[in-house]
């Protein structure tokens, strides 16, 4: 992934005027990934808009239930969400909170405060976490039967996995390996192994 996801990082190097090609592709990628519908703009107000909601989203998905709340009614409120019944395209009649001539960040804003209020109603916050590798800020969504998930993607994991090794190897406290393992065979009749018959004499 570019580093400059959503012009996330390197964000002196843009004016109002140049403003990252990548990172526009990367939204229009996330636009058609995600299953957005209605307008856009495709300029650099836009993507200022969306790069804004990074924060408050996240802050969303990262508090406790109480707080989450409180979030979710606040952009519900400012964005004077109000639910329909709608359908298009090839999708049936599903809820629409802001209509499709909104802005994209609104509209962004809003669905995943939808989509939270069945996570909150059911109690469900607890699948919403942190990446546990010290190196990554990403967010985890955790589907898992025993919820176990602690890492947003398997390199994160191994990231981590490796480095504890490497930490106990080098404080001696790596685990030796299990008998039988890492160990040579050797044969009866060589000097480490006298033959049956000899110990028999």
């Amino acid at each position: 992934m570019h580093t400059c996801r959503f012009c996330a990082e390197r964000e002196a190097e843009h004016t109002e005027t140049a403003w990252c090609a990548v990172c526009q592709a990367e939204l229009d990628a996330f636009f058609t990934t995600h299953g957005y519908t209605g307008g856009r703009t495709h300029n650099a107000a836009e993507l200022e808009s969306v790069r804004a909601l990074r924060n408050p989203i996240r802050k969303l998905l990262t508090s406790d239930r109480d707080r989450a709340v409180e979030i979710v009614n606040t952009i519900l409120a400012e964005r004077q969400a109000i639910p329909a019944l709608v359908r298009h395209d090839e999708w049936d009649y599903h809820l629409h909170a802001i209509a499709a001539s909104a802005p994209l960040a609104d509209r962004i804003a809003v669905e995943t405060a939808m989509a939270m209020i069945d996570v909150i109603r059911s109690d469900e916050l607890s699948r919403l976490s942190v990446c546990a590798d010290p190196s990554c800020n990403g967010l985890v969504i955790d589907l898992s039967r025993n919820r176990s998930r602690r890492f947003c993607s398997t390199t994160c994991g191994n990231r981590v996995a490796v480095a504890a090794f490497r930490a106990r190897k080098n404080s001696g406290g790596a685990e030796p390996p299990s008998e039988g393992r890492g160990r040579r065979r050797v044969r009866p009749g060589t000097p480490e192994q006298p033959s049956r018959r000899a110990t028999d004499e």
